[in-house]
């Protein structure tokens, strides 16, 4: 059916980015400056919401804590989070970017929420993968879902994509976009040819939750670490509408969605809607958090 125009200016769609690029360990002034622009190019492109990589800033192969220590930077008054905040003011775009940052002796692998109207909050990632366990500690958080003038927006980062409870719960607080800052790597078994394991676990629970789900990854090898790119942008019914992207080279991808397809999205037919078919009887709708129940 075809929208009437005062639906299509109430319901508009949003256009949204996923950077990918290549950032350099330990070279966060040359880091941060490539991800300024990127974004402006986002911007350019009519863009308003741009999507970074994990650890966007400082590269994610620390070599000690003390290295990881000293690249981090508190947020939101340090001087990347200053420099996101400025762009997304400038570009009236909303940015979501990867940083590790410093809380007195503690460090989270963590990411920024920008708007056009300044600081929007924080996400500490919540599952940390391999030796992220040596220099940062588990996100402590929860999973906010920020309230923005273009709709409800989530936050995850990489290994927490492989965990149907972070998605099930950013939907039933009302998601209606969830933005991933990521470092894919290569996954055990993965046969050559086959769809990134990462983004069939994005288009999995994108179905299952109707959300849409941007995810920004990082290319290039660092200090022997290889990192798959192939950043993806999935719809609220679990297919790509950009991407996979490249697995070697920096692009940003682009995709238009509309928050009101969205959420009817969430009813597949006459009969089922994938949040309201839960079996709460059965087991707990809010996963044991304690967290109210929405109300839609």
């Amino acid at each position: 059916m075809v929208r009437s125009a005062d639906e299509a200016n109430v319901f508009p769609d949003v256009k949204v980015a996923s950077i990918q690029m290549a950032p350099r360990i330990g070279d966060k002034a040359a880091n941060l400056q490539q991800s300024i622009d990127l974004i402006e190019e986002a911007a350019r492109q009519g863009a308003v919401v741009a999507v970074l990589p994990e650890l966007a800033n400082t590269g994610y192969v620390f070599a000690s804590r003390q290295e990881a220590f000293a690249l981090a930077e508190s947020v939101p008054d340090g001087e990347s989070s200053r420099a996101w905040l400025d762009v997304a003011r400038r570009c009236n775009i909303h940015v979501v970017a990867g940083i590790a940052e410093r809380v007195g002796d503690r460090l989270f692998n963590a990411a920024l929420i920008a708007g056009p109207k300044g600081y929007i909050g924080t996400y500490r990632k919540l599952h940390l993968w391999g030796d992220e366990h040596l220099f940062f500690e588990s996100g402590d958080l929860g999973l906010p879902v920020f309230h923005t003038e273009l709709g409800r927006l989530g936050v995850v980062i990489c290994y927490d994509g492989w965990f149907p409870e972070v998605y099930r719960l950013l939907a039933m607080q009302g998601a209606d976009i969830v933005c991933m800052p990521t470092n894919w790597v290569p996954m055990p078994g993965q046969a050559s040819g086959q769809m990134a394991m990462a983004n069939t676990l994005a288009m999995a629970n994108a179905h299952a939750n109707g959300l849409n789900i941007i995810c920004a990854d990082r290319v290039g090898i660092e200090r022997g670490q290889p990192f798959i790119g192939q950043s993806l942008i999935v719809n609220e019914q679990g297919w790509p509408i950009a991407g996979p992207a490249s697995k070697d080279g920096e692009e940003i991808l682009y995709a238009a969605i509309n928050l009101r397809k969205s959420r009817s999205a969430r009813h597949l037919n006459a009969f089922n809607c994938v949040l309201r078919d839960r079996r709460d009887d059965v087991y707990d709708p809010m996963l044991g958090t304690g967290w109210p129940l929405p109300r839609y």
